[in-house]
């Protein structure tokens, strides 16, 4: 690749853009430029521009595709992306990539998913980093009457009252059909009327009107503005799921594949992550909080010359 110089935040902070939205990407430009410094004073592969190649799941994707642009701006990297579900066999899902050989820098999938190709040795033992935690909820298509999911026995009653359920094939419908159908003892009802779905987001499912109700991550139908989010799983059958990054063994640049990571996960990305219906890793103890709709508060900028925060 020719050489690619950074770009200068200046051009991308233009004064058009309301204060608290400056401040909130000066913090980003800050984490990004600022990670450079712990590379001796310079960013990885400076002398030529690194390209980055991820492979992401659904789960964390919504704060990904708002975050990469950020730092391709400040870094001059290029990162190149491709998607599947964490678990499962479809081709396009990530251990199915895997498996077959195709070549990445970064991995980013559920915890448990992740942990299973580092012990098969296709993504760097040591190298996870945690960046989300995500819960389980459900969407209904707009104009429906929200069916009442608010507690474990109204959650049982609206999936015996539900003529068709869509569920994801990745981590969340794992557990829903594994663990929480049989938990609630109606099994043996979703038979015939909960159904899997592959390599297709659970809201565009619902959205066609070929289920009634659909259970997916959070984050993963927020973005379906045309259907109606009616909430999150009740706490005490809640899986909360942390959406995590990895190096993948045989990476060229495994250096920019950290520095890409370490921006990810770095507290200045914590607005954007709430945004999207998950909580950052950076507060693992602290209590799930609902899907954030209002525009994300802004961290106050960081001086520019200053390292960045310790990760």
């Amino acid at each position: 690749m020719p050489p690619r110089a950074a770009s200068s935040p200046s051009h991308a902070l233009s004064p058009a853009l309301p204060a608290l939205r400056r401040r909130f990407l000066g913090a980003l430009w800050g984490t990004a430029l600022g990670l450079g410094l712990t590379f001796g004073g310079a960013l990885p592969s400076t002398a030529q521009a690194a390209e980055i190649r991820v492979v992401t799941s659904g789960g964390f994707s919504a704060a990904y595709d708002q975050l990469v642009p950020l730092y391709e701006q400040a870094t001059g990297h290029k990162v190149t992306t491709a998607r599947g579900a964490s678990m499962g066999t479809a081709p396009d899902s990530i251990p199915s990539r895997m498996a077959r050989g195709e070549q990445f820098d970064v991995v980013i999938l559920a915890d448990s998913a992740l942990d299973q190709l580092i012990a098969q040795g296709k993504v760097q033992a040591g190298s996870r980093v945690d960046l989300a935690r995500s819960m389980i909820g459900m969407s209904v298509r707009k104009g429906t009457p929200p069916p009442d999911i608010s507690t474990v026995d109204a959650l049982r009653q609206t999936l015996l009252n539900a003529k068709s359920i869509a569920y994801s094939a990745s981590a969340s419908g794992t557990y829903l059909s594994t663990e929480l159908f049989q938990r609630l003892g109606v099994a043996e009802q979703m038979k015939g009327k909960a159904t899997k779905i592959y390599s297709e987001r659970v809201g565009a499912v619902v959205l066609r009107g070929d289920a009634e109700i659909g259970f997916q991550q959070v984050s993963e139908l927020l973005p379906f503005k045309e259907l109606q989010f009616v909430g999150a799983l009740p706490d005490e059958v809640q899986q909360r799921v942390f959406f995590s990054a990895g190096v993948a063994t045989g990476s060229p640049d495994p250096e920019a594949a950290r520095h890409l990571i370490r921006f990810l996960a770095a507290p200045a990305a914590a607005s954007i992550v709430r945004s999207t219906g998950m909580e950052p890793a950076t507060t693992r103890a602290a209590p799930a909080a609902a899907p954030a709709h209002a525009e994300p508060a802004a961290p106050a900028a960081p001086a520019r010359k200053e390292p960045a925060p310790a990760l």
